[in-house]
């Protein structure tokens, strides 16, 4: 059975290119059974009515499918409950007149565009330097033309769940990008259909990567438990070793 309870939220305000700060507002008579998301909403439609403006942050599904709506909670990623994006995180999780400290996952690559908001265009840029398929268009092959293995395709489909919501890189100490940019290596890696790219792939998206100011993986592992997907840190082992294979080959 729900319950209300009574929040005090700590929320980081910032505009783009300006300093930013912490401020506290209430979240009043809170449905435990409401999404963290849900919640927001609520104190945003208080704000409103007060003639203030309401606090910035992403969101689209709402379902853990799409990703945008990262942000860290008293200290954690997407609150760091496993397996739970922050649209997928309920006030049932807190109690009664708790404190919550929230704000925008922390990178150098991941600028802040506004109060939560952050740039996540660094995994796109990374996405776009290899981590797709050429093919040409038409009618889709027979499935049944290019037999896989089905512990390979299982473990591509492990990786291919990886949403880009860029909690592995905020949970990681170097903010480093190599979980997300392993899933993408892996999932085609493990494919025939993605081995014609393979070596321009993994060179394109780590060269990528370090452009971008990514840091280097130290095997600290925060990033798994950070993940709400549970991309596995077998795929970083898997990146390491499809680089070292691309420059070999001339």
């Amino acid at each position: 059975m729900s319950e209300k309870i009574n929040l005090t939220l700590k929320v980081w305000r910032q505009n783009r290119g300006e300093e930013g700060q912490f401020k506290t507002y209430q979240a009043q008579e809170i449905d435990t059974d409401a999404s963290f998301l849900e919640m927001m909403d609520i104190v945003n439609e208080q704000l409103t009515l007060n003639g203030e403006e309401p606090i910035a942050f992403e969101d689209d599904c709402r379902e853990g499918i799409c990703g945008c709506c990262g942000a860290v909670v008293n200290g954690k990623t997407h609150g760091s409950h496993e397996r739970t994006t922050l649209c997928q995180l309920h006030m049932r999780k807190f109690k009664n007149n708790d404190q919550i400290v929230i704000e925008p996952f922390r990178a150098k690559p991941f600028q802040v565009l506004k109060d939560l908001i952050i740039d996540r265009s660094g995994l796109d840029a990374i996405i776009t330097e290899g981590g797709y398929v050429a093919v040409k268009t038409g009618n889709a092959p027979e499935a049944s033309t290019t037999p896989i293995k089905k512990e390979l395709a299982e473990a591509a489909m492990d990786a291919a769940e990886c949403i880009g919501c860029g909690a592995c890189v905020a949970a990681c100490p170097n903010g480093s990008a190599m979980l997300f940019t392993a899933a993408k290596v892996s999932q085609y890696a493990l494919l025939p259909q993605g081995h014609p790219e393979r070596t321009q792939r993994v060179k394109g998206m780590v060269s990528k990567m370090d452009e971008l100011g990514f840091g280097n993986c130290s095997n600290e592992y925060e990033c798994a438990v950070a993940c709400p997907k549970g991309i596995d840190v077998k795929n970083i082992a898997r990146l390491n070793r499809e680089f070292i294979k691309a420059n070999l080959v001339k």
